[in-house]
């Protein structure tokens, strides 16, 4: 049996909007020893998100184009699926997740990492049942993402969208307004804040603010990465990215 020269442990394939640029760098910034993530990109040819309406149509441009971002990463011989978007994972519940997850899994043939499963399973072992949340989104996005969460049983007490206008435009909201953000939606009560939307740069602000704030800073690089190590085995701890990577 021969094995890949550096991902010797695993290769994960990784699916992300063409216009996102901060999940590359967030995955290989919690790179660890013999497991390297291959990039594949859904064209977005309008990044167009300043209305519900534009918002619908981004996601029917994944919808169409996901497939060849998959045939064109399975030359890799990948062995796993790792989704780096997360409003399509979110959408219309838990059997919407199911959903999509299936259909990934039927066009690759490898089990899938989602943000949304991600995030499920780290409330889980948070015992979070009142969370804030942050996102990128407009409201449309936001009404899925706290229907999700609903149908596990978590109430999204606030949440905090941050409207962005275009697609390339999430990954220029600054910390400042990030951590505006994450005090707007803490409060009495509230369990653990998740932040979605894969190209909002979070991770090594949440890693911070989980000490400031007293409780768990879910950032979704940070979750769905855990999720995909530990899905395939991949045990590794480390500092700097939240405590999901450093203590479970």
């Amino acid at each position: 049996m021969t094995t890949d020269a550096l991902g010797w442990r695993k290769k994960l394939a990784v699916i992300i909007p063409s216009t996102n640029t901060v999940v590359e760098p967030d995955f290989h910034r919690m790179a660890v020893p013999g497991v390297t993530p291959h990039v594949s990109r859904i064209y977005i040819r309008n990044q167009d998100l300043s209305s519900d309406a534009s918002f619908l149509g981004l996601l029917d441009q994944i919808r169409e184009e996901i497939g060849h971002a998959i045939t064109r990463v399975m030359t890799s011989e990948p062995d796993a699926m790792v989704m780096g978007m997360s409003a399509e994972t979110f959408w219309d519940g838990v059997e919407g997740n199911r959903k999509f997850t299936q259909r990934v899994k039927e066009l690759s043939g490898l089990e899938v990492t989602t943000g949304a499963e991600a995030c499920e399973r780290a409330l889980s072992i948070f015992k979070a049942k009142r969370i804030g949340v942050v996102t990128p989104y407009q409201p449309v996005g936001d009404k899925n993402v706290v229907r999700f969460f609903g149908d596990l049983g978590v109430e999204v007490a606030r949440i905090k969208g941050l409207k962005c206008p275009t697609a390339v435009s999430i990954a220029h909201v600054t910390e400042d307004t990030l951590r505006a953000s994450l005090d707007e939606v803490d409060g009495d009560g509230i369990d653990a804040i998740v932040q979605v939307g894969t190209n909002l740069s979070m991770l090594r602000l949440a890693d911070e603010a989980e000490r400031w704030m007293g409780k768990p800073v879910i950032a979704i690089n940070a979750a769905t990465w855990w999720h995909a190590l530990r899905s395939n085995d991949v045990r590794d701890r480390f500092e700097g990215c939240g405590s999901l990577l450093r203590l479970h």
